[in-house]
């Protein structure tokens, strides 16, 4: 997997050595659950997936999950969420997210795959906004539900953001 910047990664997709425009993946990594959302074909907007357990023992089933989703969706790319404190800066949660990227990483299954961090401040306040009104009973049904949620409203900033930049300079060549 390659570190990539954000509009590095959107233009790679967007321009795509394949016939096929690729799509991306978004990620919010927690310490026992990763949710999943996927962009549709177009990266416009960004739709729930799944979420996968995690635990230290799995991180090979994990990346094949993950190589299994890079064929089925043409993915391109990975927009893993990150927390950022209101400064910029890791918040002691990224320790997570750093230690999944970096395991996946030295498997060396996704290699061809880029990826970037995008900033996941708020996207708690998104979820419960989008799940309050569902009033759902069962804990684990509202955790995976918040959960791939949380990839939506990742990939979702992401998406808006990139395509925004993308019309903005599209804008000034005119």
């Amino acid at each position: 997997m390659r570190l990539l910047k954000a509009e590095e990664l959107f233009r790679k997709v967007l321009e795509g050595g394949s016939k096929k425009q690729g799509r991306l993946l978004g990620l919010d990594v927690g310490s026992k659950y990763v949710g999943l959302a996927v962009s549709d074909p177009q990266n416009k907007i960004a739709l729930p997936l799944s979420v996968l357990g995690r635990t230290k023992t799995n991180i090979n089933l994990m990346a094949d999950d993950f190589k299994t989703l890079v064929k089925k969706y043409s993915l391109e790319g990975l927009i893993v969420g990150y927390p950022f404190n209101l400064q910029g800066q890791s918040s002691p949660d990224a320790i997570q997210v750093s230690l999944l990227v970096g395991e996946l990483s030295k498997i060396e299954k996704l290699d061809d795959l880029g990826y970037t961090y995008w900033d996941e401040n708020f996207t708690s306040k998104c979820v419960e906004a989008l799940l309050n009104p569902l009033k759902l009973n069962d804990p684990v049904e509202t955790k995976t539900m918040a959960d791939k949620f949380a990839a939506v409203c990742i990939l979702q900033g992401y998406l808006d953001n990139m395509n925004r930049a993308m019309r903005s300079t599209d804008d000034c060549k005119e």
